[in-house]
């Protein structure tokens, strides 16, 4: 998506939201017309359900644009609630949560049109999963995010498909 005042993305820009918008678009047709229980309901062992799944997605997009835009820092300026952050909690409503991945999205969106440079990068977070010292430009977080949104729409048409059947992938 892009603001009147900016082109058009074309390109490597144009390709890389062409695929966030697709594996997006999975994912959201995995939870249409989905009852408030069915998207917080459990069908596997792990916590995983469709409701957090879409709040994870939220929050991952969130988190690494923060590191686009400021790099480990300002990744980890926000808590995260780990325990929670795959289930729905009290309150919280699969519309609410597909508002606030819609949100994300659309900042991610934003920053894929007007980066300057998307070979800028940034040192990673310390965290055992990353090898110390390395840095990730933003083209990388782009492509992270992408793998991060296929696998869990994969997660997602798995977890519908024990819920009710349906098939959104096949």
């Amino acid at each position: 998506m892009t603001t009147p005042q900016h082109p058009v993305p074309a390109g490597e820009r144009a390709d890389l939201l062409e695929t966030l918008a697709k594996h997006r678009g999975l994912l959201r047709v995995t939870v249409r017309g989905l009852t408030e229980e069915q998207a917080a309901q459990r069908t596997t062992v792990s916590e995983l359900c469709l409701g957090g799944l879409i709040k994870h997605l939220a929050g991952v997009e969130e988190r690494w644009m923060r590191f686009v835009t400021g790099g480990a820092k300002a990744m980890r300026s926000e808590p995260v609630d780990w325990e929670s952050e795959f289930r729905m909690l009290d309150g919280e409503t699969l519309a609410g949560l597909l508002e606030r991945y819609e949100q994300a999205a659309r900042r991610t969106d934003e920053l894929v049109a007007t980066l300057p440079d998307l070979d800028a990068s940034h040192l990673l977070p310390e965290a055992p999963w990353f090898e110390p010292g390395t840095r990730w430009s933003a083209r990388r977080v782009l492509l992270h995010v992408i793998t991060e949104i296929s696998q869990h729409a994969g997660h997602a048409d798995i977890i519908r498909e024990s819920l009710d059947g349906a098939k959104s992938m096949g």
